[in-house]
């Protein structure tokens, strides 16, 4: 009898444990149920392998949420519905990296392409709904790169950064569409225009696309709407920028460091960490 006694609190003590468990991956997960996580992804144009430690790509981590929507009063707009993308990147990489983000809502049922605005009363809106103790510091697409993200040791905790892309002229008849975030990496290409053969190259940025689909209409917008249609994509994507002309390395006018086409290219796209092979 004893024997079985042990035994049976054994299965009990098993199950109360196993119960436990659950309810705490349960907690977890209730914690942050529209949070989602895009670890680095290769692609074929890119120049380097990208997960080579010698790699000289390098690509962050983008942890988000589904965009969300929300009525603010905008000075000098009125009353406007906006569109907002809550996301927090990650550097995974061994040196601080400088995210200098463009965010593109892209409608592929209208054939509209709206960029994101900074809207410091949106902002403070949203900062009240996702971050009402200012824990998190959300900053916005300027403020976000005024100082590198941090380096995340891979035995640490992760150190992300916090931000808001912010939309307040999404058509409000699309049921699809996709947002695309640049400055997540470094990678960029340049290859011919098959229109002009002999004209400037076209300038393509790796690019991470995320799609989306919003089975509703323009008189009733809400959040629950918006649902994301996985996987995430890397892709190249052409950029609204022009490519330098290939000018021969020179002295500057003060005979200091030289200057052509890689560090005219490095200005025009506003990135400080381009790789310069590219374009040698």
């Amino acid at each position: 009898m004893t024997g079985v006694r042990v035994v049976r609190r054994r299965h009990y003590i098993l199950a109360l444990l196993g119960i436990l468990a659950a309810g705490l991956s349960a907690v977890a997960l209730a914690a942050n149920p529209n949070e989602r996580e895009v670890k680095p992804g290769a692609n074929v144009q890119d120049k380097d392998d990208i997960f080579s430690p010698d790699s000289k790509i390098w690509v962050l981590d983008f942890r988000f949420k589904d965009p969300r929507i929300i009525t603010v009063n905008v000075p000098g707009r009125g009353r406007k519905i906006c569109w907002y993308l809550w996301y927090q990147v990650i550097n995974r990489t061994k040196e601080p990296r400088y995210f200098i983000p463009t965010f593109e809502l892209v409608t592929l049922d209208k054939n509209t392409v709206h960029r994101d605005q900074v809207l410091p009363a949106v902002q403070e809106e949203i900062i009240r709904l996702e971050d009402p103790t200012g824990y998190q510091n959300i900053k916005n697409s300027v403020t976000i790169y005024k100082d590198p993200i941090p380096p995340s040791k891979p035995d640490a905790a992760p150190r992300p950064v916090t931000g808001v892309a912010i939309w307040d002229d999404v058509n409000p008849d699309t049921t699809r569409f996709n947002i695309y975030v640049t400055g997540l990496s470094n990678g960029w290409s340049l290859t011919d225009n098959p229109e002009k053969p002999d004209g400037e190259p076209i300038i393509r940025r790796k690019t991470l696309e995320l799609c989306f689909r919003r089975p509703g209409d323009r008189y009733y917008q809400h959040s629950g709407e918006i649902q994301y249609m996985p996987p995430p994509n890397w892709i190249y994507r052409a950029v609204g920028v022009k490519a330098p002309a290939a000018v021969p390395d020179k002295k500057d006018e003060k005979g200091g460091e030289k200057v052509g086409a890689a560090p005219a290219l490095r200005k025009s796209l506003r990135l400080p960490l381009l790789y310069d092979a590219a374009v040698r």
